[in-house]
């Protein structure tokens, strides 16, 4: 076996070699500027951090940017884009490979940023944001006009110098940098902020937003082209105008805004009227208003005077209506003396026939039913005691009453007799105090009657009730006894009845219990339920 060579070359573990192969490429590089085309990119890593290559037609190099950077880019990595990303080279020890770390990426050129914004315009026309169904139409004369733009610049100047000779109104600036990192999510926000206003409230909503920007390149414009900008000015409620940059200048705002306008003070005449027009128009209207106001009253002058000329006199319009009227007096003379004579006649028929009802035939008649009622009354009495001798207390006391209504019905028979004999002798004096004196002595032998039978009654009723509470066994229970049954709720008269360990049920007076038998006889149930079933006569009241 040959023995090793012996070397004075170093010895390096893998960690070791990879650590210093990473400061060569750190020290021997640092910082650098990388043009080339991006390629692998899928978004950003569920870690935030975002994974790439960068490659030309010879080489490619891995490429990462962490997420707090990625966050602070104004332009965000594509698929495709050809760019120039400046960071630091290092190496990736556990893949024994290089890579740049990138801080920054500016688009490779003009022509890369208008590929890019082309893309993006197609992508977000796809959607439905730049349909004209979408856009919506202008107020005319509004009050409320919020810009959007920097506060600093000339742009707000010149749009407030040109509102202020159109027609000067309120105006809200919502201040934002129109240019750099962080100008997109400004202007977003601030259409987003306007749009959240309550209408009415301590701040008044705008009715037009203007959202402004003077001309500059393409990439001092980029923030306008920025998607989070482009939804922001889809989606606002408040009619929108887009004035960034010059007429040349094409941002992607202009596309989703309801108008665009080539210059800031453009922006500035879309949005207001011509006061000096306006108040031009007024006053043309207002004098074509009077002139068609005057001849209107001039024909109106001439049409009356006409139809006064056409129309009759008052002697003739009133001539025949006055003809009519004499008639019409004429037949309701007629007319009168007939419906006096109807009535007069009808009156006297009505004396004759009250004549024939005398008040003493009347009275007689009602003597007679009277004593016929009576004697109905009687002889109802008499069969009801007789079916009623054994019936209980409470069916006493349902005949009373029956009597009570019955002499309650006679006596409003009689009442209303007595107005009929009252309204018969309203045409004499003496036959009116007669027929009350007659019905005085009605009522009062009435009166006399109805007590002397309603004591009767009750007189009788409570000898009934003291019959009835004599053989009632329940005034026995209350004097201390006991009613003994069976399961059934039959009596048990007899001791012998009486089978041992039998239940029973004992009745007293405030009611029922059970119980059980400790002694007694042991004949079959059956033969003594026969024997009870047998026994004759009547029986106890038991």
């Amino acid at each position: 076996m040959a023995e090793p060579i012996p070397s004075n070359t170093p010895e390096f573990t893998v960690g070791e070699l990879a650590g210093a192969i990473k400061r060569a490429l750190e020290e021997g590089f640092g910082y650098v500027r990388l043009r080339g085309e991006i390629s692998g990119y899928r978004g950003p890593h569920t870690s935030g951090h975002c994974y790439f290559s960068i490659k030309d037609s010879t080489a490619k190099i891995d490429a990462v940017i962490w997420k707090g950077v990625f966050g602070r880019m104004r332009i965000k990595p594509e698929e495709g884009m050809e760019v120039v990303a400046s960071g630091k080279i290092t190496t990736f020890p556990g893949k024994s490979n290089y890579q740049i770390v990138v801080e920054s990426i500016e688009p490779a050129g003009v022509g890369a940023l208008l590929a890019l914004l082309e893309a993006r315009r197609k992508a977000l026309a796809a959607e439905g944001l730049f349909d004209a169904a979408r856009k919506r139409a202008l107020p005319k004369l509004p009050r409320v006009i919020g810009i959007v733009t920097s506060p600093t610049g000339a742009v707000i100047r010149d749009i407030l110098h040109r509102l202020s000779e159109r027609f000067p109104l309120r105006v809200i600036v919502w201040p934002v940098r129109v240019q750099g990192e962080g100008s997109a999510k400004e202007v977003a926000a601030a259409i987003e902020g306007f749009n959240a206003l309550t209408p009415g409230g301590k701040i008044p909503r705008p009715d037009l937003l203007i959202v402004a920007r003077g001309g500059g390149s393409l990439e001092d414009l980029w923030g306008f082209n920025e998607e989070i900008v482009v939804r922001a000015a889809a989606a606002s409620q408040i009619p929108l105008i887009s004035a960034v940059g010059h007429e040349t200048d094409t941002t992607l705002i202009d596309f989703a805004a309801d108008v665009r306008a080539p210059t800031p003070t453009a922006a500035a005449e879309i949005a207001t009227p011509l006061r000096s027009q306006m108040l031009a128009d007024l006053a043309a209207l207002g004098q074509r208003a009077r002139i068609a106001n005057a001849g209107l009253m001039e024909r109106r002058r001439s049409d009356w005077r006409a139809l006064a000329r056409a129309m009759p006199s008052a002697e003739q319009l009133l001539a025949i209506p006055r003809q009519r009227l004499d008639r019409a007096e004429a037949a309701l003379r007629g007319a009168g003396r007939t419906m006096v004579a109807e009535r007069a006649k009808r009156l006297a028929e009505a004396f004759r026939r009250l004549a024939r009802q005398s008040p003493l035939a009347a009275l007689a008649r009602s003597r007679e039913r009277q004593a016929a009622l009576g004697q109905r009354l009687r002889r109802a009495f008499a069969a009801g005691l007789d079916k009623r001798r054994d019936a209980t207390l409470q069916r006493g006391l349902d005949l009373t009453r029956a009597a009570a209504r019955g002499a309650d019905v006679r006596r409003q028979g009689f009442e209303r007799l007595a107005l009929r004999f009252g309204a018969a002798g309203k045409r004499t004096q003496a036959s009116r105090a007669e027929a009350r004196r007659a019905l005085d002595a009605m009522a009062r032998r009435l009166d006399t009657a109805f007590a002397r039978g309603l004591e009767v009654r009750r007189a009788k009723l409570a000898s009934v009730s003291q019959i009835f509470a004599a053989v009632n066994y329940r005034s026995v229970l209350g004097r201390g006894f006991a009613l003994v049954k069976d399961e059934s709720g039959n009596p048990l008269r007899l001791s012998a009845e009486i089978v041992a360990d039998q239940m029973l049920r004992l009745e007293f007076a405030d009611g029922e219990i059970g119980a059980r038998a400790i002694g007694g006889t042991t004949p079959a149930p059956a033969k003594a339920k026969a024997k009870r079933r047998t026994a004759g006569g009547q029986g106890s009241l038991f």
